[in-house]
């Protein structure tokens, strides 16, 4: 799902704003800069663990898959993906149940990462498989 947001500019300069987003139940948020385009992180799930992207600067593609085995998921499982840029505020929430991955579509872009889960929690429902997993990841490995 997709939190749609906006921006204005003025001669102040420009805000960006997702004021549909709700902080309640957040517990803790990172950023992650890609150098380059060739970097892919995936694919990491989580049973229990929302997670919610917004990106700063740049371009990422973001895929999502719903697990339907977390000892043995089907690489055949339909894989979502959506382009996520600086230029359009929007939170994409990643709910529990998936795994996730992406790459930035252009060099050093930066992505915040909020989740409602704190890092003990997460090291106790943290999944994970190779960027290649699902067969559906196409644009996602470039």
């Amino acid at each position: 799902m997709l939190i749609p947001g906006g921006s204005h500019a003025d001669h102040r300069g420009t805000i960006r704003y997702v004021n549909e987003f709700d902080f309640a139940g957040v517990r803790r948020f990172y950023a992650i800069t890609h150098p380059d385009t060739g970097i892919v992180r995936a694919w990491q799930g989580h049973r229990l663990e929302t997670k919610y992207f917004f990106v700063t600067s740049g371009t990422f593609v973001v895929s999502w898959v719903e697990i339907d085995d977390w000892e043995r998921p089907s690489a055949e499982l339909p894989v979502s993906m959506t382009i996520l840029t600086a230029d359009q505020s929007g939170i994409l929430v990643v709910a529990p149940g998936h795994a996730n991955g992406f790459r930035a579509l252009e060099a050093d872009s930066t992505m915040v990462v909020f989740t409602d889960r704190t890092l003990e929690e997460t090291k106790n429902d943290d999944y994970r498989w190779d960027p290649g997993y699902f067969a559906g990841a196409g644009m996602l490995l470039g």
